[in-house]
C-alpha cells in the first residue's frame, strides 16, 4: 500500500511500530485479536485496526502540499477535511477557510471566491451541483480533490445500477456530506432514495408491499428522495449502496430485508429483475476497524476508550458497538481526561458532553480496551495512553513495554 508523506506530529512514536508488526505477522487479516500492552498497574489492550485510513492520508497530503506548494494564495476547504477537530484545526491555523459547516450551510459566500483562489474538495467528496459553481467561478474542482477513492467506488456502483435500470436506495445519513454527494451522482443515473437506518427501511418495505401509500412514502422521505421520483414504479427494481462509514452489520441486514421483499413481491424465479445483489461498499478500514471492535470486545475489561472527532461516522458506529458490551468513553484528545477521577467524554444518545467521576477502577491491575476512529492521528492516541499512566507512579516504562510486544509479535 502507498506510504504518504503525513506531518510528524500525527505519527506516534511507538503504534506504527507495532501496527507494522502485525501487519507482518499477519498479513492476511486473519487476527482481530487486540494487543496487550502491560505497564503493571494498567493495562491496554489496543485494537487490531485503527487510526488514520488510506483515504484520510491521502487528503492530508493532498492538503499540506496544496499549501507549500502555492504561498501567496488563498485557501479554501469546501467544508472539514475530515471528521476530526486537530486536523481541521491544523488546516485553519495555516490560514485555510472553510466554505461551508459540515451540514452544507455557507461560511463563506460565492462572490467573495476568486478564480485565483485553491479550493480543497474534502475527503468527503461533494456534489455535482457544486462543481458547477466552481467550474463558473473559474475555478477547477478536480485540481485539488482529496476525495476518497473509496467514495469513488460508491459513485462508479450507483451509476452501474442506474444504467442497469434500478433504484438506488443508499443506505447512509442524508445530512452527512458524503451521503449528499453519492446522491448527487447517483440521481445523475437512476431514481435514488436515502434509508438511514433499519427503522426507515421497514417503511420503504412497506411501501414496496403496498402496505403503505405513495403519499406516505413522499411524507416520510421528505427531502430524501430524487426529483420525480415515482414510488409506486421506481421500487419495483433496486440496488443498496452506503456511504462507506456505515456498520457492515445493518447495510447488510437492510439489504436482506429488501431481498425479501421482492422475493415476496415477484418471487425468488424473478428476483434478478427486481433486486441487484450488491457487495456492500464500505471502505476496507471501516469493515476491519469495525471487525477489530469486535476482537477487541472478546476481551474482558473494565471500560473502553474511542478516540476521534464527535462528529465523525465511522467513530460513532465503533462506539455504539462497544456501548452494547462495555462502558464505554468517548473523546477527542487526551485533554479530555481531567485527572485520575475525572474525565470529560460524549454521549452520542444525548449528542453533549458529560462530566463522569470515579471513571477508573480501583482493583488492581486496571484494564483498558482503547481504540479510535478512521479519522483519528494515532498520536492522539499515544497521548491519550500516556495520560492515564502518568497517574501511576508504579507504571512500566514505556519504551520497555513495546519492545516487549514487539520482540513476542
Amino acid at each position: 500500500m502507498k506510504k504518504f508523506d503525513i506531518p510528524v506530529h500525527y505519527r506516534s512514536s511507538f503504534i506504527t511500530q507495532i501496527k507494522n508488526s502485525r501487519r507482518t505477522e499477519d498479513p492476511r487479516k486473519k487476527d482481530f485479536s487486540p494487543t496487550l500492552l502491560d505497564f503493571g498497574p494498567v493495562r491496554f489492550y489496543l485494537a487490531r485496526h485503527f487510526g488514520f485510513c488510506y483515504g484520510v492520508e491521502n487528503a492530508i497530503e493532498i492538503a499540506y502540499k496544496t499549501i507549500e506548494e502555492n504561498p501567496g494564495k488563498r485557501f479554501f476547504l469546501l467544508s472539514e477535511m475530515i471528521h476530526n477537530p486537530g486536523v481541521n484545526n491544523d488546516l485553519l491555523s495555516m490560514g485555510v477557510r472553510f466554505l461551508m459547516d459540515t451540514s452544507g450551510n455557507q461560511l463563506v459566500a460565492w462572490e467573495e471566491i476568486k478564480s485565483d483562489d485553491i479550493v480543497i474538495i474534502p475527503a468527503f467528496g461533494t456534489t455535482l451541483e457544486i462543481e458547477k459553481k466552481l467550474n463558473k467561478l473559474g475555478i477547477n474542482p478536480y485540481r485539488y480533490n482529496t476525495t476518497c477513492p473509496f467514495v469513488e467506488k460508491v459513485w462508479n456502483r450507483s451509476a452501474d445500477l442506474g444504467k442497469m435500470g434500478y433504484t438506488v436506495v443508499i443506505h447512509g445519513k442524508h445530512y452527512h456530506e458524503e451521503t449528499r454527494a453519492t446522491f448527487s451522482h447517483s440521481v445523475q443515473n437512476s431514481p435514488s432514495v436515502v434509508v438511514r437506518n433499519l427503522e426507515e427501511t421497514k417503511f420503504l418495505l412497506d411501501v414496496i408491499l403496498g402496505e403503505k401509500t405513495d403519499n406516505e412514502f413522499y411524507e416520510f422521505f421528505k427531502g430524501k428522495y430524487s426529483n420525480g421520483f415515482d414510488a409506486r414504479t421506481n421500487l419495483n427494481s433496486i440496488g443498496v449502496v452506503n456511504q462507506t462509514t456505515m456498520l457492515a452489520s445493518e447495510t447488510q441486514e437492510i439489504a436482506d430485508i429488501l431481498k425479501e421483499a421482492m422475493i415476496k413481491k415477484f418471487g425468488i424465479e424473478n428476483l434478478n429483475k427486481h433486486f441487484a445483489d450488491t457487495r456492500d461498499t464500505l471502505c476496507y478500514a471501516t469493515n476491519d476497524n469495525q471487525d477489530a471492535t469486535y476482537g477487541l470486545l472478546e476481551v474482558s475489561a473494565d471500560f473502553a476508550i474511542v478516540v476521534g472527532g464527535y462528529n465523525s461516522s465511522n467513530t460513532g458506529h465503533i462506539v455504539n458497538l462497544c456501548e452494547e458490551e462495555i462502558r464505554t468513553y468517548f473523546i477527542d484528545s487526551a485533554d479530555r481526561i481531567i485527572s485520575d477521577e475525572e474525565i470529560n467524554h460524549f454521549d452520542l444518545s444525548k449528542h453533549t458532553t458529560a462530566l463522569t467521576k470515579d471513571y477508573l477502577s480501583a482493583k488492581y491491575p486496571v484494564e483498558i480496551l482503547l481504540t479510535s476512529g478512521a479519522s483519528c492521528p494515532d498520536a492522539i492516541v499515544e497521548a491519550v495512553i500516556r495520560k492515564i499512566l502518568s497517574f501511576f507512579n508504579d507504571a512500566k516504562d514505556v519504551d520497555a513495554v513495546v519492545n516487549d510486544v514487539l520482540e513476542a509479535i
